[in-house]
Parts: structure tokens; sequence; C-alpha cells
């Protein structure tokens, strides 16, 4: 099946789409929770987040009642998460096909870029070329806002110069799919991470497929 909306530019996540997804998410929510807890931050609610935003929450606590700690308390969160994700880097792949796909979307003049809450070292160590077949990598570090917040797609596309109507973002998460249909893109789903092809359709994809590579079948 192929779809009628012309695409001049793919965003990709990275773990679970482009590359295996390896990382300790569990560790990686419970080390946070553990050093949330030694600042004294009451948890109310926010072992129900995710970890980035989890971070924050508890960084704008520490503002309101204990400041000065928020800082502190910010770099040893982020040394945290950042050292798992490259901990997962070093045992991390590409799933089968990425360079092959991403090089035939270069053929068709396909803009690519990547769109992950990952950080630049672990992207880096797992896919060390990445700049010879993607035009734009946006981790979190270069944005102010990470997915699935739609600003973290807006920048990606921004960077590739791309209007959204024109472009299509792939991801395994219903999150991925989320920032998609919130900029208005065309939001394809990928059975490659943890989510099922239920979670992908009720979160709103338009098209699901096995793995990011195949979507070179379904593009004009």
């Amino acid at each position: 099946m192929k779809t009628e909306r012309i695409i001049h530019a793919v965003l990709f996540d990275f773990d679970g789409t482009l590359a295996k997804l390896n990382i300790n998410f569990p560790q990686m929510r419970k080390s946070v929770l553990n050093l949330i807890k030694t600042f004294h931050v009451p948890l109310n609610g926010l072992g129900d987040l995710f970890v980035l935003e989890m971070i924050d929450a508890a960084k704008e606590i520490l503002f309101q009642k204990k400041p000065g700690q928020e800082n502190t308390f910010l770099r040893q969160a982020n040394a945290i998460i950042t050292n798992i994700e490259i901990e997962a880097a070093e045992r991390g792949e590409l799933i089968d096909g990425t360079r092959d796909m991403l090089r035939e979307l270069k053929k068709r003049n396909i803009k690519r870029g990547v769109v992950t809450r990952n950080c630049q070292a672990a992207v880096m160590r797992v896919f060390p070329d990445i700049p010879d077949y993607c035009d734009s990598v946006i981790t979190r570090e270069l944005t102010h806002y990470v997915k699935p917040h739609p600003e973290h797609l807006r920048v990606a596309l921004k960077s590739l110069d791309a209007a959204p109507e024109a472009a299509s973002m792939v991801g395994d998460h219903p999150m991925d799919i989320k920032i998609g249909r919130d900029a208005g893109a065309l939001t394809i789903g990928v059975l490659s991470g943890y989510s099922s092809s239920e979670d992908l359709l009720k979160a709103g994809a338009d098209i699901i497929l096995n793995k990011a590579a195949d979507i070179i079948n379904v593009l004009p």
C-alpha cells in the first residue's frame, strides 16, 4: 500500500526505530527516583511521568522549596540517564536495512532527519556515520522541549526546511505518533520496538510497518 501524500522529508525516532531498543528504562527510572529521594522531594505522582519529565518536575519542586539545589540535582540526574544511555549504546546496533533505506530515500531526494529523546553521544556511538545518512539529528540537547511536545518535531522540520504536511514522522512509540499528528505530519508506526500495532493505531498512526526500512515500499 502506497500513501497518496507527497512526502519530501521523513523524520525518524531513533531507539526502537532505527536502532535496536536496549536501554534499561526500568533501571533508569529507579535510579532517578532514588536520586529524587535523596533530595527529600515528595514523589507524589512523579513516578507516573516519563523520566525526562520526572526530572523536570523534581527540579521545579526543588527550585520552589529549596532554591539552589535544583542545579545540583539536574547535573546528577542528567549524568545518571546519560551514563545508562551510553552504556546501552556500547551494546547497540542499527536495525537491519536502516542504512540501505536511508540511502534510498536520499536517491529519491527525500530529506532525512532524526528526532530523539536520547543524548547525542549515545546516538553517535551506535551510528557514528549518521551525518552521511541524515540531514538533521535533533537530540534532547538541541531542543527546549522534547517529545511528545510537538516543538521537538518542529525544530527538526525547520532544520530541514520542510513543511509538516509534506513530512512523515516514523516511530515505535505512541508518543512518536502523537508528536507527528500534533505537528500535522503523516504518521507511521513501526513494530520494531515495544509497542503493538493496536497501541500505535490507538495513538492515531496512519500506517503501520514492521520496520522503518519498509517505508520505501509505501512512499510514492
